[in-house]
């Protein structure tokens, strides 16, 4: 799986509302911007693209800034990177469920449902309150805790 920046800012940013001390207070661009090193202009449209989703709110005015729309326990890392890119799992433009090959590559589609399954088990299954708490699901920590998986290759 690639992630852009984009997703990468918008989960930074996420999870940066996910860990003010009152979640009923907002955050104004600038410092979410400064507290995750995200370029503002960027940011901006990331929150944008946030808002449209659902995930964030805005409040205008001196007191004015973003916050999250709902409880950060029920904000999947899946739900923001679908506000911002689309499905988690995309073969060519197309829903891995939705593939066909013939003869011997046949058996891909299946390969990809698969990979599309152990992303959503990470990351439906993770939640903005999980990352702000540093609080990782057991079943993400044990794949961590595999030597191979911080293995480059």
């Amino acid at each position: 799986m690639r992630v852009s920046a984009k997703v990468d800012y918008a989960l930074r940013a996420a999870t940066e509302l996910a860990a003010v001390d009152d979640p009923h207070v907002p955050m104004k661009a600038e410092a979410i911007a400064r507290a995750q090193d995200i370029p503002v202009k960027f940011l901006e449209n990331i929150l944008q693209s946030l808002r449209h989703a659902g995930i964030v709110q805005s409040k205008r005015g001196p007191d004015g800034g973003h916050l999250l729309a709902r409880p950060a326990k029920d904000i999947a890392l899946a739900d923001v990177i679908r506000a911002i890119d689309g499905p988690l799992a995309g073969v060519s433009g197309q829903s891995p469920d939705q593939l066909e090959f013939t003869g011997a590559a046949e058996p891909l589609r299946d390969v990809w449902i698969a990979v599309r399954a152990n992303l959503r088990a990470v990351l439906e299954r993770t939640t903005l309150a999980d990352v702000a708490a540093g609080k990782l699901p057991k079943p993400v920590m044990k794949l961590t805790a595999d030597p191979d998986a911080w293995e480059r290759r």
